[in-house]
C-alpha cells in the first residue's frame, strides 16, 4: 500500500451500526446492507469521523448524498468458506448436518448444491460464529474468506467454496474509504490508496448490483476478474422465493466492464421474472 503522508496525526474511532446491535434478526428484516454503513455515513456527515472504512460488501449500491467513495484498498481473497467442527468439507457434511449462515445468497447456493443439510440462521461477529461451530450449536459454517485470512485464522478454514458454485457479494474481501465529497484535501489523500484493479473490479460487481435494483432483496452474488486488458465478470442471481437460481459468466474488454455488468444484470432480472410468471401460470 502507497505511504501517503507519515506526519499524519490519525485517531481511531469505533462506531457501532445497526447490524452490530441486533445480532438475531435476520438481515434481510434489518434491511440489507445499509445497516452496517448508515451510522458510519450518519458520523461522516455530523464531522464526528472524517473517514470511515467499510467493508465494500456492506456498501448500498447508491452513493449517499454529500459522500464519496474515495478509494478501494487491497483485496483479500473474495471466497466463501466453509468451517467445520471436523474439518469436513461440504461435500463429506453427513445428511442433515447444519450449517449456519446469515446470508441468503450463500443459502440458495447451500439448497442447489446440499438440499439434504438443514440451514439455520448464524449471526454475531466471527468469533461468535465460530464459537457456535466450536461448541457444537452448528456443525459448520459458511464464511467469508477475507475476514478468516485478516483475522490469521486460515488454519481453520474446512474449504475455500468454488467462485463458480458460490459468487461472492459485490465488493466481498475489498475495503472502501468514504468521506465527505467536498473535502478535497481528503480525497486527494485517499485517491493515492487506491488500487485500480481492485476499483476497476468491485466497480463492475457494484454495476450489476445497480443494474439488479438498490432495493431488490433477491439473493445476488457478482465478482470480476480483470487480467490484462479483460474483465471477467460472474454473476447469480436468484428469486425473492430462493426458487430459482440463475448463473452466467461473460468477459469484455475493461473499457466495456460497467454496460456489461448493468445490461447482465437487466437481462438475468427479466429472464428470473419470466421463470416466475411461468411457474404461476
Amino acid at each position: 500500500m502507497t505511504q501517503v503522508d507519515a506526519s499524519l496525526t490519525i485517531e481511531t474511532t469505533v462506531v457501532h451500526t445497526s447490524g452490530d446491535h441486533d445480532k438475531h434478526t435476520p438481515l434481510a428484516i434489518l434491511g440489507g446492507q445499509g445497516i452496517f454503513a448508515r451510522e458510519l455515513q450518519a458520523a461522516l456527515h455530523s464531522g464526528a469521523i472524517d473517514l470511515a472504512v467499510h467493508s465494500a460488501k456492506d456498501l448500498p449500491s447508491e452513493q449517499a448524498p454529500g459522500l464519496i467513495i474515495a478509494a478501494f484498498l487491497d483485496r483479500e481473497d473474495p471466497r466463501d468458506v466453509l468451517v467445520s467442527r471436523d474439518g469436513s468439507g461440504l461435500a463429506e457434511l453427513p445428511e442433515g448436518a447444519r450449517v449456519g449462515t446469515s446470508s441468503r445468497r450463500r443459502l440458495t447456493a447451500l439448497r442447489g448444491l446440499r438440499p439434504d443439510v438443514d440451514a439455520v440462521e448464524l449471526r454475531g461477529n466471527l468469533d461468535t460464529r465460530l464459537g457456535k461451530v466450536a461448541a457444537g450449536e452448528v456443525d459448520a459454517a459458511i464464511l467469508a474468506a477475507a475476514g478468516m485470512l485478516r483475522m490469521g485464522w486460515g488454519d481453520r478454514i474446512s474449504q475455500y467454496l468454488s467462485l463458480d458454485d458460490f459468487v461472492p457479494a459485490p465488493g466481498q474481501g475489498a475495503l472502501a474509504v468514504e468521506c465527505r465529497a467536498d473535502d478535497t484535501a481528503l480525497r486527494d489523500l485517499l485517491e493515492r490508496l487506491a488500487d485500480p484493479a481492485v476499483a476497476l473490479a468491485v466497480g463492475t460487481e457494484r454495476a450489476f448490483l445497480a443494474g439488479v435494483g438498490g432495493g431488490c432483496r433477491s439473493p445476488l452474488g457478482a465478482h470480476a476478474l480483470v487480467e490484462g486488458g479483460t474483465v471477467t465478470l460472474r454473476a447469480m442471481l436468484a428469486d425473492e422465493d430462493l426458487r430459482y437460481l440463475l448463473r452466467e459468466t461473460r468477459s469484455v474488454p475493461v473499457d466495456g466492464a460497467a454496460a456489461l455488468a448493468w445490461a447482465l444484470a437487466r437481462e438475468m432480472r427479466e429472464a428470473l421474472g419470466q421463470l416466475t410468471v411461468e411457474a404461476e401460470r
